[in-house]
């Protein structure tokens, strides 16, 4: 089953791929919607679309940014911190699915295969 079946089995039914991928990026204090985009590499327009529809799903909220007042930034309500929870527990139960399913050799494998691809270079 994919995460995001198991996120709309937890109640997260509004939560399409590209707002799971979205809300990753966004600081624990909150964002600005440009640096939102910078981080998951897509146009502020997009981005503040996606926000717009996670607003609307009460996942987060508009705040004045309290280092420039003329800027807003956008950050979690509690039902985005819940979203938060629940993900990093089904991501934790896959992580053991998968690892009972390879064993702890091709698990390590696995995972340090992934880390040369992501950072270059295996972890010491």
């Amino acid at each position: 089953m994919l995460a995001l079946e198991h996120l709309h089995r937890r109640g997260h039914t509004a939560l399409s791929l590209a707002h799971t991928n979205l809300l990753p990026h966004l600081s624990a204090e909150g964002s600005r919607i440009v640096t939102l985009a910078g981080r998951a590499g897509m146009t502020k327009q997009a981005a503040g679309q996606l926000v717009a529809e996670l607003e609307k799903h009460g996942y987060l909220e508009r705040q004045a940014d309290p280092q420039d007042g003329r800027a807003v930034r956008v950050a979690f309500t509690a039902a985005g911190w819940q979203y938060l929870l629940d993900a990093q527990e089904i991501k934790r139960a896959i992580e053991q699915e998968y690892r009972e399913r390879l064993g702890e050799l091709l698990w390590t494998q696995l995972n340090d295969a992934l880390r040369i691809l992501v950072d270059g270079a295996p972890e010491s």
